[in-house]
């Protein structure tokens, strides 16, 4: 653990040492680490011992780069799986359980254990169905006893499961069958409103024998005219398609909004426009009715540095934005307009304003713009008033100035926002010789600052040194600083079974339209610019590609589990490459797009 240690202050001494200062280190293994579990059917080894000699896992040689660092991918079974590796005379052992994906059926007259849903508390509308499931042995009779009802479950003899998200990053994104021997599942649609039904009672009947059990979950039928309401209290309220942090993300709900709740699953609010969000992030109006809204005019303002658009409001209502090529779509729910007058001037942006009442209760304003590349916008409520800002193209230098900017200093007046990834506690994905992602990312970060600094930009970092920044507080620095892009700089690893020996390259993130050209064009130019294997490009929901208010894509530079591209990671030479492709990678969108 010393070589460790000394290794990784080197690195931080401005120049990560060369794949050779580890060439008299002995056998040493990065992941997985013992008494490790997981739930795949394949995991990498990663690790290094001297590149002379051979290294063993289960007496078989396996391949290594020309520094020693390897990754095999071995197959695991089901329970306990013991690999040994071995150079020369030292051993180490590694002992990886491999879990189940599914509880499995009881054997005797019983429901597996925490197989019975809803697991938690749920109150939907009249009307609306209500599943149940259960685990239970095979060629059972199962059933649900719920006000009144009994609703059978019958048994489901196959199951889809679908790939994790996780699968895109691995090329295996298909779907698989499994057997559902066990599985019980039925519905039934509650029509009584206004009703407390309590926990439901499970009923499992086999052989002429029965056993019963009652469920954790309550069952409530909402009463469509006693709805509560709802109001975001969190600045920015997380909205989602479903009631978990599984389902996808939907425009942010600014605070104050208000909506009717119209169903509950846990903690969990479903509101009246169809988002779902965290009750943490809400409070209860007592008394109040269901939010709906006329809106008449709209108006525009210039402010320095954006256009506020103002939509006068008789309640915060839900939004959301949708952004596309030459335009962004603002829709509000449960508003309908009386609109005859629109105020618009020529404004730098904005090239016309269009609406259209799309359903009973939903708006949708059009912004057809005049540049194509899009700088970021923000949405907030003052009082009743949603108000839309949008970006102006980063200020360019007038006249001479300009003229002495674009030749020398092809920056100026750029700002810029870098992110180191990780840091301090979060030392992010492991190298096969120990090195932590999170001292390359700061050294990357640094270089790529001097580049750009070169070319004339301003260039604020979130980090540094090695200390740790909460993901929160490196997007409230893009919110507060307001640069006109912001890169947040990472290396890669794999899910557990991820091909690490094979798998390398650059990979761009993005996750609002207006990052899509900068995160293809500057992933397009590093690899050609270098020469390096290309990954992809990825639209992903990561907390540094979601800020709205500048162009924020993330960078995977490199993998750290691949062996080989490892030392080109930490190759000082190749590093100083890499920051001069990313700084002129930078300056050229910029030309391109201004």
């Amino acid at each position: 653990m010393k070589k460790i240690l000394g290794f990784a202050i080197l690195v931080m001494s401005a120049a990560i040492a060369s794949p050779a200062t580890c060439a008299d280190r002995s056998l040493y293994i990065a992941f997985p680490p013992t008494k490790y579990q997981t739930t795949t059917s394949r995991i990498f080894i990663l690790g290094t011992a001297p590149p002379t000699g051979e290294v063993l896992v289960n007496g078989t040689r396996i391949k290594r780069s020309p520094s020693g660092h390897f990754a095999p991918s071995v197959p695991l079974h089901l329970g306990d799986n013991l690999f040994t590796v071995q150079y020369q005379n030292q051993k180490t052992q590694i002992d990886i359980k491999r879990l189940p994906t599914q509880p499995q059926p009881p054997s005797g007259l019983a429901f597996a254990k925490d197989s019975l849903t809803p697991g938690v508390d749920i109150a939907r509308l009249p009307g609306e169905m209500v599943c149940f499931g259960a685990i239970a042995p095979p060629k059972s009779t199962v059933t649900v006893e719920l006000g009144g009802q009994t609703i059978p479950l019958p048994p489901q003899e196959q199951n889809i499961k679908l790939p994790a998200n996780s699968a895109a990053l691995t090329q295996r994104n298909q779907p698989t069958s499994q057997s559902a021997t066990g599985h019980y599942q039925g519905c039934a649609t509650l029509s009584v409103a206004g009703v407390d039904l309590g926990q439901p009672r499970f009923q499992l009947t086999k052989n002429g024998d029965t056993t019963s059990q009652m469920g954790s979950g309550k069952i409530a039928v909402l009463s469509p005219v006693h709805l509560q309401v709802a109001e975001v209290t969190a600045d920015q309220g997380v909205a989602r398609t479903g009631p978990s942090t599984d389902y996808s993300r939907l425009t942010p709900l600014p605070k104050g909004t208000q909506a009717t709740v119209t169903g509950r699953q846990g903690k969990w609010l479903r509101l009246d426009y169809g988002g779902w969000i965290d009750s943490a992030e809400t409070r209860i109006l007592p008394s109040a009715v269901p939010p709906r809204s006329f809106i008449r005019s709209v108006t525009a303002r210039q402010m320095p540095g954006n256009t506020e658009v103002m939509f006068p409001l008789q309640v915060p209502v839900p939004v959301s934005v949708q952004q596309g090529t030459h335009k962004l779509i603002l829709t509000l729910y449960n508003t309908t307009a009386q609109t005859d007058v629109i105020h618009l001037d020529d404004d730098p942006l904005i090239s016309r304003l269009d609406w259209q009442q799309i359903a009973p209760n939903q708006v949708q304003y059009t912004f057809n713009l005049k540049p194509k590349q899009q700088w970021g916008y923000n949405l907030r409520y003052d009082g009743t008033t949603l108000v839309l800002s949008l970006r102006y193209p980063p200020a360019t230098e007038d006249g001479a100035n300009k003229e002495l900017s674009s030749s020398t200093f092809p920056l100026t007046g750029i700002k810029i926002l870098l992110d180191p990834g990780h840091g301090g506690t979060d030392s992010g994905t492991t190298g096969p010789t120990g090195l932590n992602e999170k001292v390359v990312t700061l050294v990357m970060a640094k270089l790529v600052r001097k580049q750009l600094v070169a070319r004339g930009a301003t260039v604020y970092l979130t980090r540094e040194e090695d200390k740790t920044v909460g993901l929160a507080d490196r997007v409230a620095m893009i919110d507060k600083l307001q640069p006109a892009i912001s890169i947040s700089l990472h290396y890669n690893s794999l899910p557990d079974d991820g091909d690490a020996q094979h798998t390398q390259g650059l990979g761009a993130f993005w996750y609002n339209a207006q990052a899509h050209s900068l995160a293809v064009f500057l992933h397009n130019y590093i690899v050609n610019k270098l020469g390096r294997p290309s990954y992809g490009v990825f639209w992903d929901n990561l907390f540094l590609t979601r800020p709205t208010s500048a162009p924020s894509i993330l960078l995977e530079l490199g993998f750290m589990s691949n062996p080989v591209e490892f030392e080109w990671v930490v190759n000082p030479q190749q590093q100083q490459k890499l920051a001069v492709a990313i700084a002129d990678g930078i300056t050229q969108w910029f030309d391109n797009v201004r």
